[in-house]
């Protein structure tokens, strides 16, 4: 199978399992609004939130360091995963050791015990689900993805409307989706048979330490750039603005969806074609073409009916939440370019530049959280957050081809990005009187954009016509 057949085949297969079951997940977000007030949502979500930054933390950045290991085509599997296991025991069980500090955290007062299971669960699960991806188990991995979220919505059901449990019960269906798709996990792919104490090694250990330590900070970086905002919006403004605010960001994963399911797909490709630094640069160009038109016609999509979108899948409390969408989708289509210049530096195992960049964007975060949030409110943090991200963009522009030297495509992605930014300007501030030229900006991005997306395609079918 060639890489354009391959790389088109996992995208598929990763959207038909993951887009599926996030559909539902929106479809449900009526039901979670409605029963959770917008303090509890707050709350909720803060939990959530807390937990993803201390997930990579706890595990040492393994669930990262597996995949791009265990995908190497010349690897040791069976090395590979029992040395992550190892680490990864290693940090959960540091992890544990330290977790009585979060109890001096007042807000998180009786809920101690729900980040301390979802972080464990978490990792464990993580560790498990990459390993699958990187051998290449690509159903398999699709297949507990959907598994995950079919359960973790059952437990919602079930300990939100059947037994009223709240926060507790908001946070607990993950845990339960976790536990229950790590088991299916382990049968599935027979992982006890690709892990022996005789194949841990030291030198394996190391290697991977040294590739996945510095992916602890980039994702605590990012995680922090996601995070500040909220709890800064919940410390001016109370968390009834925070819930509304958190919902806001709903809309927006859509993109980041699209972006993580090909990211997926597209990081195992990368990795299988690094060795050949013609045929990587050549690969890079003609899926970064692509890439870009697909997030910028979808971003721009979303902010069109942006309000209608919140309108359909969130209760009259979370309404407002809209008029900040346009712009956190503008920050949602910059981070998933931003994820795809990452893979640059995953691929030539340079973790440090990663981690470098990031940086960079999360200071400016959480200056500009700062400055906009005391007086512009939650569309002060989605302001930041978007500037943020340009940043980072920017960064990884002058870096990441000086790694592999790929083309940007560097004029349509300014136009693209002047033009989001007019559509989401004039959504937040006039959308029924300016309805129409945002749709104006939406239709130009798509006559700009589609014909490379077609472009890449047709060329992508000549070549599997040729073999």
């Amino acid at each position: 199978m060639n890489r354009h057949k391959k790389l088109f085949s996992n995208t598929v297969i990763l959207g038909l399992g993951t887009f599926g079951s996030k559909l539902l997940v929106f479809l449900l977000m009526p039901l979670y609004t409605s029963l959770l007030s917008t303090s509890e949502y707050s709350t909720a979500e803060l939990i959530t939130s807390t937990a993803n930054l201390l997930i990579p933390l706890a595990c040492v950045g393994i669930s990262n360091g597996i995949f791009r290991f265990a995908a190497e085509r010349e690897s040791d599997q069976k090395a590979v995963f029992s040395a992550s296991v190892a680490l990864l025991t290693l940090g959960l069980g540091g992890f544990c050791l330290l977790s009585p500090l979060l109890s001096l955290i007042t807000y998180f007062s009786g809920y101690t015990w729900l980040i301390v299971a979802y972080v464990f669960f978490a990792d464990v699960q993580a560790v498990c689900a990459q390993y699958v991806r990187a051998i290449d188990r690509t159903r398999l991995f699709a297949l507990q993805g959907v598994l995950n979220t079919l359960l973790t919505i059952l437990c919602n059901i079930l300990f939100l409307v059947v037994w009223d449990m709240g926060v507790t019960g908001y946070v607990l269906s993950v845990i339960v989706g976790n536990i229950l798709t790590t088991v299916y996990l382990i049968f599935a792919a027979k992982l006890w048979r690709v892990f022996s104490i005789s194949s841990i090694n030291r030198r394996m250990m190391k290697d991977l330490l040294y590739f996945s330590l510095p992916l602890i900070p980039t994702t605590v970086c990012w995680l922090i750039t996601d995070l500040s905002d909220r709890y800064m919006v919940t410390y001016f403004w109370g968390s009834d603005v925070n819930g509304v605010y958190s919902a806001a960001y709903k809309i927006p994963t859509v993109v980041n969806l699209i972006s993580g399911i090909f990211m997926q797909a597209w990081q195992f490709s990368a990795v299988a074609e690094s060795s050949d630094e013609d045929t990587c640069k050549t690969f890079y160009s003609e899926v970064f073409r692509g890439f870009l038109s697909v997030i910028f016609i979808g971003a721009a999509g979303l902010i069109l009916f942006s309000r209608f979108l919140a309108d359909l899948l969130l209760s009259r409390a979370y309404f407002e939440a809209w008029r900040y969408m346009p712009t956190l989708l503008c920050a949602a289509a910059l981070e998933s370019i931003v994820s795809f210049l990452a893979t640059v530096y995953m691929v030539r195992k340079k973790s440090m530049h990663s981690f470098l960049s990031a940086m960079v964007g999360t200071l400016l975060n959480v200056v500009l959280n700062l400055l906009l949030i005391p007086t512009h409110g939650a569309l002060g943090a989605a302001i930041a957050t978007m500037l943020a991200y340009g940043a980072v963009l920017i960064v990884r522009m002058i870096d990441a081809p000086r790694i592999i030297r790929f083309k940007l495509c560097l004029p349509r992605l300014c136009v693209n990005v002047v033009l989001l930014l007019c559509a989401a300007a004039i959504m937040t501030f006039d959308p029924m009187g300016r309805f129409w030229w945002t749709l104006a900006i939406t239709v130009a991005m798509i006559a700009i954009n589609a014909p490379t997306l077609l472009g890449s395609l047709k060329r992508m079918l000549m070549r599997r016509r040729k073999q």
